[in-house]
């Protein structure tokens, strides 16, 4: 069974730190009328999710893609980081796909 979106969701949420959340906001300026306006962070630490990607190198393209459009700051980050593990490692067709 592959590796969907939802599961990958469902890991982060477990991963999620209520009070790391709240830091990340205030940093990242989240608040109206500010840069960040409305996103929504999990508080998962960046280096949490470099460990989880080689573990998913093998999540569909389009699962990736529905990770990008989460509401979420870390889903996104996350799909970005097994894109650009995919696009280094591909062979050309992908790396147009991706591109």
């Amino acid at each position: 069974m592959s590796v969907t979106a939802s599961m990958i969701i469902k890991n982060l949420e477990a991963l999620s730190n209520p009070e790391a959340a709240l830091f990340a906001q205030r940093f990242f300026k989240t608040g109206p009328g500010e840069y960040a306006e409305g996103d929504l962070f999990r508080g998962i630490r960046v280096p949490v999710l470099r460990k989880m990607v080689p573990s998913l190198d093998g999540t569909p393209l389009p699962e990736v893609i529905r990770l990008l459009e989460s509401a979420y700051h870390e889903d996104r980050l996350l799909a970005l980081l097994l894109l650009m593990r995919r696009f280094a490692k591909g062979n050309e067709a992908l790396r147009q796909q991706i591109h």
